[in-house]
């Protein structure tokens, strides 16, 4: 078989491998993306109450939930008439039945009379500069924001109907991951794991972030294929001419 030949196979299997990879690529890159807005929203944080797990002006993802999906150490998202009727981002402490406390004798907060370690606060200082007492009615969240010194939470509430709480309805999403600036994933705190009921599951952020990343690998490497192996066959032609040449 002469050389030509074999240069005119490999660029037909060249040209299919390379069809192949964008398309399997584009299913993969437009599928995680259809995938991710299923199932999340895209929400700015707009103040410092939930610092330092996340800043103000954070892009976050927050994957679409309804209350009853809502566990203890989840940062949410929720809308409430009694807090302004706006959307607002804080962690979950307490959910229907908990009775919530600060501060004990070691500074934490304790839930149903067991103290929770809280890694993501800032500094050494108790849990929360307020002391309070709260029987959560079934149905309903506490929520506290990490920032305690000047998150306006629950505490901030406290002396209205329902004693601070929020309906579990009232939560639209929960946030899993910081996409801008890239921050990395939200992990469930280990404390709130121990009790009853535990933490929630992760939602699908990693399948969905990995099926884009790599669609547009295959993409961008497939397209890259045919230039690329067509100036690898000009380079071996002008090769062997030069050869032919000097014979």
């Amino acid at each position: 078989m002469s050389g030509t030949g074999r240069t005119d196979r490999g660029r037909r299997l060249g040209g299919v491998l390379s069809g192949l990879a964008v398309a399997v690529g584009c299913v993969l890159f437009l599928g995680g993306f259809v995938w991710g807005a299923l199932l999340y929203q895209p929400y700015t944080v707009p103040t410092d109450s939930m610092s330092p797990t996340v800043a103000p002006g954070d892009r976050v993802l927050a994957q679409r939930i309804d209350g009853s999906e809502v566990r203890r150490g989840d940062v949410v998202v929720f809308t409430d008439r009694v807090w302004g009727d706006a959307p607002m981002v804080k962690r979950v402490v307490g959910t229907g039945g908990d009775e919530i406390a600060c501060c004990g004798t070691d500074g934490r907060l304790t839930v149903n009379g067991r103290a929770v370690e809280e890694p993501y606060l800032r500094g050494d200082g108790p849990a929360s500069p307020i002391g309070f007492t709260v029987s959560v009615p079934e149905g309903k969240l506490f929520l506290l924001g990490d920032e305690r010194r000047n998150s306006v939470d629950s505490r901030s509430h406290l002396q209205e109907a329902g004693r601070g709480t929020v309906p579990a309805g009232s939560v639209s999403a929960r946030l899993d991951a910081v996409a801008w600036p890239p921050g990395g994933f939200l992990e469930r705190p280990r404390s709130f794991a121990a009790l009853p009921g535990g933490v929630s599951e992760p939602g699908p952020i990693r399948p969905v972030l990995v099926s884009v990343l790599l669609g547009a690998v295959l993409i961008l490497g497939g397209a890259a294929w045919g230039p690329l192996a067509g100036l690898a066959a000009r380079r071996r032609a002008t090769g062997r001419s030069g050869a032919a040449a000097d014979a």
